[in-house]
This record gives C-alpha cells, structure tokens and sequence, in this order.
C-alpha cells in the first residue's frame, strides 16, 4: 500500500468513526447540529474550544457525552471568584508515612484529565485563568517545583455566559487566543424544544449509557493523519490572507476592517484556520483540504481574535459581522 493509499483508507476510517460519534451525540443532544460538527472538528485537531452560550443549552451534557463517547478521562471545573490556582493545578499536603516521618506529597487538580470542562471560566480572576495558561499552551503543569506532562489528548472546553457580565472578568486576548475555535450556541427551536421538555427522562437515561465509539488511540492515530494532510499553497494563500484581512493597517483590509476593528488576528489564526480545514476535508474522507473547508472554519476560527471598536458598539456591528464582510471581500485566488 503507498502512502496515498494509507492516507486515503486512515480519512475512510475518521468518517465512519465521526459518524459513530455524531449517532453518539445525537441519542442524547437535540439539534445543535452546527456546535456538534465544530466541536469534532476540534477534536480531530485536539484544539481548545470557547462556547459561549445562556444557561440550560446542554452545553454541559454535550462535552460529557464526547468524553464518554471517545474515552478520555474527563473533568469538570466549576470557576467562581473565590478560585485559586492550587484549585485547578494541585497542591503540596504534608503526610505522615509509617515511621511516623513527614514528607511533602503532591496532589494533582482537576487539570490532570485529557477533557477539561472550564464551565463559566470568565467568573474566576485573572490570577486562575492565567493557571490554565501554561496547561493549554504547552500541555504541561508547573507545581510543587516540577514539571509534569498532561495526558494526551489534552483538551480544554470552556464556556461563558454572553448576557450576565455583573461579577466576570474578561479573558485577556493572550489567553482567548489559544482557544482554537469560540462557538456561539444559540437557543433550540421550537420543534427541538418540544422534543427535549418531552424527552426529558430518555435523554437523561441515554447520557448514562453512551457506548464508547471511538478510542483514545484511535483518536491520536486520527489526528496525526490529519496534521500530516497535505495542503495546496493557493490553500494557504487564501487562509493568510483571510488572516491579514482583520488588520486595519493592513493595505488590503476591507472597508468594514478599517472602520469597525481595532486589533485583527495573528498568525495562529492562519494556522487554525488550516487545521480546522485540514479536518474538516478529513471528515469528508478527502485527501487535501480546499479554500471552502478554509471559509466553512472562519467565523469560530476569527470571530474571537478580531477586537472591534467603540465605532462597532456604536452601529450595533459584531465581530461575526466583520468576519463575513471578509468573507465577502478576500476571494481566493485563481490558480491552474
């Protein structure tokens, strides 16, 4: 078998795979078809994810059924404004051994899982945020004087109230870059509203007794073939200059760039927007991504990197409205 032809049979692999999760996912999550693909398209890319949403969405329930459904040891961080780094990380207990001898003994926090649930992360100071920080950058903890490794994969979801701001504090830009996609879930409609009130009792059986699908080595084996896909240089092209285009001092920024934004996206938006087109072709069982999966990613990719102005507040114009006026303006480019 070539190499093209093992590429070829690991993306046929990550379909069938992917479809088992979606049916996963769907015996217990009405709707939120959009969140549900974009969540495993992080996953394929073992990206963080921002979600932000009102209460009662199920956005809990959704990143614990995943956990099950693939495996992966799971924990679940409750921020408030009394948390302390040692809370997340872990701390040092003195304990008594046999001899009746005192020694310092290290006890790993929630953070030691492989899918970490940060539920309402901006209701926690700066100071706990920031303990997240090294953890979702460099998949390492620093406690205690060591440097321990996490488990792979290492995955944070976190979520955020977009409505209550009383008592919050704002991700930095530093730290809301790392998460590769921010997904906005909105509320179900009414049909999928009647289904989850009625259905109440089935789907809190069904969260209980999800099969796991997918397996944690299955999982990397996925995503290595996924960071491994090649990509066209017209590809990547268009993905800079998507990127380059939420600059306002950028010479080929559109109009609504220049007027509405103050800080556009760095590098690492280019390169999650490769990566998340990368898995997105990988679902589709093709072997190379294109400038559509690049555009299908944008908006989770760009909306939470692109800092709009008072300009913006002022003519009610959201990050997500930029993203599609850059949409709308950068083209990709002709080739062949």
């Amino acid at each position: 078998m070539t190499q093209t032809q093992a590429q070829l049979a690991d993306f046929d692999a990550i379909g069938e795979k992917l479809d088992a999760l979606r049916s996963a996912l769907g015996s217990v999550i009405v709707g939120q078809h959009d969140t549900v693909e974009l969540l495993l398209t992080a996953l394929l890319c073992r990206g963080h994810v921002l979600i932000i949403g009102v209460p009662g969405l199920a956005k809990t329930l959704l990143v614990r059924t995943l956990a099950r459904a693939v495996g992966l040891d799971f924990n679940r961080i409750q921020f408030t404004p009394d948390m302390m780094p040692s809370d997340i990380l872990g701390t040092e207990l003195i304990q008594e051994d046999e001899r009746g001898e005192r020694h310092l003994r290290f006890v790993k926090g929630p953070v030691f899982a492989q899918l970490i649930l940060a539920d309402e992360i901006n209701r926690t100071p700066p100071k706990t945020q920031a303990a997240l920080l090294e953890a979702m950058a460099e998949h390492q903890v620093t406690a205690a004087g060591k440097t321990m490794k996490l488990d792979e994969p290492f995955i944070v979801v976190a979520t955020q109230n977009p409505i209550e701001q009383e008592g919050t504090y704002p991700l930095p830009e530093a730290q809301l870059d790392r998460f590769m996609f921010a997904l906005e879930v909105g509320y179900p409609t009414l049909e999928e509203e009647k289904q989850i009130v009625a259905e109440t009792p089935r789907i809190s059986a069904a969260a209980e007794t999800v099969a796991q699908v997918v397996s944690r080595e299955e999982l990397l084996k996925f995503a290595d073939a996924v960071w491994r896909m090649p990509v066209s240089a017209h590809v990547v092209d268009y993905a800079v200059r998507l990127s380059r285009a939420t600059r306002p001092g950028d010479s080929d920024a559109p109009e609504a760039v220049k007027k509405y934004v103050g800080w556009g996206a760095g590098p690492r938006a280019g390169q999650a927007l490769l990566h998340g087109a990368k898995a997105v072709a990988a679902m589709a069982g093709e072997p190379t991504p294109s400038c559509d999966h690049v555009a299908k990613v944008a908006g989770p990719v760009m909306r939470h990197r692109v800092l709009t102005n008072y300009a913006a507040a002022g003519d009610g114009i959201s990050p997500g409205d930029v993203v599609r006026a850059i949409l709308q303006a950068v083209r990709p480019a002709k080739y062949g």
